[in-house]
């Protein structure tokens, strides 16, 4: 009796911390979705863009889906422990197990599109500059967007302020002016004119979206391997009390 009560009070803490961490990667998962918004928003406008930059929309969803099964996943393990249920202990292994070997799987992806992420949006970098250069400061919606986004992540162009040469707004100021947010307070004396924003020197947004992604993938992987242990031990625990569910004590 003294064996199962302690491995239901163990069962109750794995899966307390399964619910707990699929809360968080629920949470991470609407953190990515909201923060990259604006960034992806942009690259959306690129024409040709290869394949992989548009499954970064998905990222956010993903995560959210993931994070919404482990919090039931974690509920019903804790009442599979309750009942002493077979079926359901079963049940619960048998998703757990299938939710870990996506994970396992899920990790290897992350870890090597995190090596390529730099490539891929470098690959579009020519597209994003022909856009700017033919759109902002014309495109009342297309610059709306680029000077929301340079405003929240604090960034210049796609890749410094020199991709606003020759664009509409540009020319309308004799080639001499850049949006503000390409100098910075403490340089800026009066309008932001070419010599302001090369002593600024403000990163572009391509590096806020690569540095952005490689936070992320941190933050998700540790999550994940938090989790993963969790999800083992969970495993072994159900496993222990289906084998002995019914037997007398």
């Amino acid at each position: 009796m003294c064996c199962k009560g302690f491995l239901k009070i163990m069962m109750f803490i794995f899966n307390g911390g399964i619910f707990l961490a699929g809360a968080a990667l629920l949470g991470v998962g609407v953190w990515v979705k909201v923060d990259s918004g604006s960034l992806l928003g942009l690259l959306d406008q690129v024409e040709d863009a290869p394949d992989q930059v548009y499954q970064l929309f998905n990222v956010g969803y993903i995560l959210i889906g993931v994070g919404a099964v482990l919090v039931v996943i974690g509920f019903l393990g804790c009442c599979g422990a309750i009942r002493e249920s077979k079926c359901m202990l079963l049940t619960f292994f048998s998703i757990v197990l299938i939710i870990f070997i996506i994970e396992v799987a899920g990790a290897v992806v992350l870890l090597v599109f995190q090596d390529l992420a730099g490539q891929i949006f470098d690959s579009v970098e020519n597209e994003m500059r022909t856009v700017i250069q033919k759109d902002y400061g014309k495109d009342e919606q297309m610059t709306s967007v680029w000077n929301a986004t340079m405003e929240e992540f604090k960034c210049c162009g796609y890749k410094n302020y020199t991709d606003f040469d020759g664009s509409p707004f540009n020319e309308l100021h004799g080639g001499e002016l850049y949006p503000v947010t390409c100098c910075l307070s403490n340089v800026t004396v009066g309008l932001c004119n070419t010599n302001a924003a090369h002593r600024s020197n403000v990163p572009g947004c391509f590096n806020r979206l690569v540095q952005l992604f490689e936070e992320n993938a941190v933050i998700i992987a540790a999550v994940a391997m938090g989790i993963a242990a969790l999800e083992i031990a969970a495993m072994v625990v159900s496993m222990v009390l289906y084998c002995n569910a019914g037997k007398k004590s």
